[in-house]
């Protein structure tokens, strides 16, 4: 059974770090591209981070570009959310999502699974 699991959110205060943990059961993470997506209540998901199967290649939304940073660990079959500098704005639920073979897509349908998510909430 495949599954995503994320970890390392948490209630932090602006200018703060956080890294957010994605781990992964029942498929070799190495293998896929991996996005980081975010959906604040009442809004769609959006885009923050992504890396590609390879490994080679790393793309970051707008808005999170310069602060965050997307590393993976094949030996522990882990990605990785390093966010540092963060700001209310980036308030929402965070999701870890897989594509076997992608290249780092930014529209998370592209991705075959997905994560329940983890709260991160940025007091100002």
């Amino acid at each position: 059974q495949v599954q995503l699991l994320e970890s390392g959110g948490g209630w932090v205060q602006a200018g703060d770090s956080l890294r957010l943990s994605c781990a992964a059961s029942g498929l070799t993470l190495s293998n896929y591209a991996v996005g980081w997506f975010r959906q604040a209540p009442g809004k769609e998901h959006e885009f923050v981070a992504s890396i590609s199967w390879v490994g080679d290649k790393s793309y970051y939304g707008a808005s999170v570009k310069g602060r965050f940073t997307i590393t993976r660990d094949s030996a522990e079959n882990t990605h990785y959310l390093q966010m540092n500098d963060l700001k209310p704005e980036d308030t929402a639920v965070y999701h870890c999502t897989a594509q076997p073979y992608g290249m780092g897509s930014p529209t998370v349908s592209h991705y075959e699974h997905r994560g329940p998510g983890t709260q991160v909430t940025v007091s100002a």
